[in-house]
């Protein structure tokens, strides 16, 4: 079994546990972090944004990323949002085996 965590970013706290519960409600991932106030530049449409921002940290399996994907796409307001999938290499076994128990 591959997990990962996945790094969302969305424009505010609201945004961030509304898709945060959906996520946890529909099994497509165990725990989700929201941290608060982050600040991101980047660039975006011809020029370099400064922004306040938060942060979703994703813990789920590796077979559900495209679910996860498909379904953050649908409820987030950004029309490119920031959807990162990163190799968990090692874990706590038992809390591996928590995600495998708590989504589908």
């Amino acid at each position: 079994m591959d997990y990962i965590v996945v790094l969302i970013t969305a424009p505010n706290e609201d945004e961030a546990v509304k898709i945060s519960k959906i996520l946890v409600e529909e099994k497509l991932a165990a725990c989700v972090n929201i941290l608060k106030d982050i600040r991101s530049i980047y660039f975006w449409q011809g020029k370099i944004e400064d922004e306040q921002e938060v942060l979703m940290i994703v813990k789920t399996k590796s077979e559900l990323f495209e679910e996860l994907e498909k379904k953050v796409k649908s409820l987030h307001s950004y029309t490119v949002p920031e959807i990162i999938g990163i190799k968990i290499k090692k874990g706590s076994e038992s809390y591996l085996n928590w995600i495998i128990e708590v989504t589908k």
